[in-house]
């Protein structure tokens, strides 16, 4: 498990094909690597990878071809800046929000507006994601706890601050490039527990409506 808050910015040293998956070599001179064993998982833009291999400033881990289908690993190269974070132990601090590192899909940056003190980024999510982006809800954003201060549509807005610019990739973004988004759990654990009992059934499709929610007692009629 992980916070979304980033602890060090990497650079992919390496993408060497296996079949249809690819080793993963991520260097980062700021990333403290001593406490870290063949293993463990260091989220890499939001996406949970296991250590195979591991030097001074280095680890390897293996992609599979399903997190390069879901994930923007597919558009990654050779010399690409990441967001590193270990995964977290129980004494540290909880300054984010629950992050699996399990990326739910890939948006698209489509809007950036510089204020005068933060900058303005509007995202654009998947459709089926769209349902668990609330306002003032938690989203991470290649591996950025983040909070959403605007939704229209399937299109969301976040400020950020100049420090967040610093110390991770999004200071590298701009209007065109794909981010790995994951939602908040809880959002898709409510989703599944309103099913209630239905939630048995194999044909049950786990799209909530007003219809269903009124036919369950969550709206009065």
């Amino acid at each position: 498990m992980f916070t979304g808050i980033i602890q060090a910015l990497g650079k992919i040293k390496s993408m060497v094909h296996r079949g249809e998956d690819i080793r993963l070599t991520v260097s980062s001179e700021k990333l403290d690597m001593s406490d870290v064993a063949l293993g463990d998982s260091i989220a890499t833009n939001g996406v949970c990878l296991t250590v195979t291999d591991i030097g001074d400033d280095f680890y390897c881990a293996d992609v599979s071809a399903e997190t390069l289908r879901y994930t923007g690993f597919a558009h990654y190269k050779t010399g690409s800046v990441v967001n590193l974070e270990k995964a977290m132990r129980p004494t540290d601090r909880f300054g984010g929000h629950i992050v699996s590192g399990h990326v739910d899909g890939v948006g698209e940056v489509v809007n950036i507006v510089k204020h005068s003190d933060y900058i303005e980024i509007w995202i654009s999510a998947p459709t089926e994601l769209a349902k668990y982006i609330a306002h003032k809800g938690s989203i991470t954003v290649d591996g950025v706890s983040l909070t959403v201060n605007d939704v229209q549509g399937r299109q969301f807005m976040l400020w950020i601050i100049p420090h967040t610019l610093q110390e991770t990739v999004i200071g590298h973004y701009k209007a065109g490039t794909l981010v790995n988004l994951e939602v908040d759990v809880v959002a898709r654990y409510l989703e599944r527990l309103m099913l209630g009992d239905k939630a048995a059934n194999n044909n049950t499709k786990t799209d909530i409506s007003m219809a269903f929610l009124a036919e369950n007692g969550f709206l009065k009629r």
